[in-house]
């Protein structure tokens, strides 16, 4: 039992991928035949929302966009249908110059598949409809998220229907967006008869005129001669019209054909002349900087070596500097014994125990400082003997002035 089951199961399986394929196969043949019917059909007039090629081109591609599409969940698990214009609108939102957002902003196409039908109109008008379609198809993460496994966009026939939908950018397409027609809920239904035609082959053409010459023959057998002749020759006449007619259809086949091929041959030409020319603005682009480029490097290059130069002089000029200074400085220090005896001169001076005078103890210490060392040494010496007295006593300003009086005049006395 459970072996019937699973063979049940896998036939079950078959049948429906065969299904899927024969789907997909017919819905790619007749978008091809519809896109040819449309580029023969422009040539004698404009394609607008009546024509009935047109018509059913949309209810083609709508069929083949919605194949497979997956629903959407709600909160409580279940899944309404909903549109392709759901995953076109994510799918093809990063296309430069797209017309997504101006179709959103519509306020006259309001369901989403109004605007579906919206947005296949505006592509045809700006033919840029195959390009929409293969950016989509690139989004292959978005695509899988919207559609189930055996989908056509899914499949190998979705790079088939890009190319076959390039033919369309040679039709000047005309339509009016007002919404009356888009906003229509009844499902796009495909028109197969203009497609479905019969092609006898030869062995059964054969087959025919023989059974017409048997029944020729068994008529003729109570006929007169001029009758049997007559009847040969209407034979033969409609021998050659059925062979001219299927010339002439072949005929015509092949300059569909033709005209279809050298549509393609002209935009991939066009194609390859844009990106021709972009790859030379970019080589152009590429040498320009490293031109650029070249002549910054040899710019830093020479300010480096220009602020080596710099520091080597700095270095040099803060050498000398220094040695100036050490030869400056030793020249003006006193000898290291004639220091240290004033040192000691001027420490018994200053922690004498004082009788005289406070005027008079100061003028005998600046006496000292000036009679024995350098005019640099004594300002430092200065400083230090201030520091010091000030810690034993608070001078008021009239000491102060009546000490830097007598220091001037000692001063004089001295010269």
């Amino acid at each position: 039992m459970a072996s019937l089951n699973i063979g049940f199961n896998g036939a079950r399986k078959k049948t429906a991928a065969r299904i899927r394929a024969v789907e997909r196969r017919n819905l790619i043949t007749v978008c091809r035949f519809s896109v040819k019917t449309l580029i023969d059909r422009s040539c004698f007039e404009t394609i607008d929302d009546t024509s009935a090629e047109f018509i059913n081109f949309v209810s083609i591609l709508e069929h083949i966009l919605s194949h497979r599409l997956k629903g959407q969940v709600s909160w409580f698990g279940y899944e309404s249908p909903r549109s392709f214009w759901d995953y076109i609108r994510i799918a093809c939102s990063k296309v430069p110059h797209s017309c997504i957002h101006s179709i959103e902003n519509m306020e006259n196409v309001r369901s989403s598949k109004a605007k579906g039908r919206a947005w296949i109109r505006v592509a045809l008008m700006e033919k840029r409809l195959s390009e929409y379609i293969s950016a989509a198809l690139r989004d292959f993460k978005t695509t899988r998220r919207f559609y189930e496994e055996g989908a056509i966009v899914l499949g190998e026939e979705a790079g088939l229907l890009a190319d076959t939908l390039i033919g369309l950018n040679a039709i000047d397409f005309s339509f009016c967006l007002k919404g009356e027609g888009l906003d229509e809920s009844c499902p796009a239904v495909i028109d197969y008869t203009p497609y479905l035609k019969f092609t006898q082959t030869s062995d059964s053409i054969s087959s025919d005129e023989e059974e017409m010459r048997t029944l020729g023959s068994s008529g003729s057998e109570a006929g007169t001669p001029e009758s049997h002749m007559a009847a040969s020759l209407l034979a033969d006449q409609n021998t050659w019209y059925s062979k001219s007619k299927r010339l002439e259809q072949k005929y015509r086949v092949v300059l569909e054909q033709k005209g279809y091929l050298e549509e393609l041959v002209c935009l991939r030409e066009a194609q390859l002349s844009e990106s021709v020319s972009q790859n030379k603005s970019l080589l152009q682009r590429l040498t320009d900087t490293e031109i650029s480029h070249k002549q910054e490097k040899e710019q830093l290059e020479f300010i480096i070596l220009e602020l080596q130069d710099q520091l080597t002089v700095m270095k040099n000029h803060d050498l000398r500097s220094r040695q100036e200074l050490t030869s400056h400085l030793t020249n003006q220090w006193p000898s290291p014994g004639a220091l240290d005896t004033n040192a000691v001169a001027l420490d018994t001076l200053l922690y004498r125990k004082r009788t005289e005078p406070w005027e008079e103890y100061v003028l005998s210490v600046f006496i000292f400082l000036e009679c024995t060392v350098s005019s640099q040494i004594t300002h430092v010496l200065m400083k230090y003997m201030q520091l010091h007295t000030t810690t034993h006593l608070i001078l008021d300003s009239s000491r102060v002035a009546g000490a830097q009086r007598m220091i001037q005049e000692a001063k004089a006395l001295r010269l």
